[in-house]
């Protein structure tokens, strides 16, 4: 079994804009997907992220930090799940009930275990 991390991005806040009970619908979806991927010993954490934050950019030591503006899709939560391999964590990624109601895309990035790291 490999880990994995799913970056979900959005083009900002993909709530901000939906009614209440929209926000609600989508949540629910959202809650019965994780629900599945706890019942079947997938999913190891998952969160929303603020939208507030900053990159910090460097090179030899200079640094510089911003906004995310310069991008077009921010990172707006991440699951880390557990999967058999790169095509069961893509499946797991293309369930997600995200892509009902939004332009979204999910980055797929295995975890390497390194010793002395992990």
């Amino acid at each position: 079994m490999q880990e994995f991390m799913l970056f979900i991005k959005t083009k900002g806040d993909h709530l901000e804009g939906l009614s209440p009970e929209e926000q609600q619908a989508h949540i629910q979806k959202i809650g019965n997907y994780i629900g599945g991927l706890m019942q079947s010993g997938k999913l190891k954490s998952a969160q929303p992220l603020d939208m507030a934050g900053a990159v910090v950019y460097g090179n030899k030591g200079t640094f510089k930090d911003g906004p995310f503006n310069e991008s077009k899709e921010v990172i707006v939560g991440y699951f880390h799940i557990s999967a058999e391999n790169l095509d069961e964590a893509i499946e797991i990624a293309k369930a997600n009930p995200i892509f009902e109601s939004e332009e979204a895309s999910i980055e797929i990035r295995p975890i390497k275990q390194m010793d002395g790291i992990n």
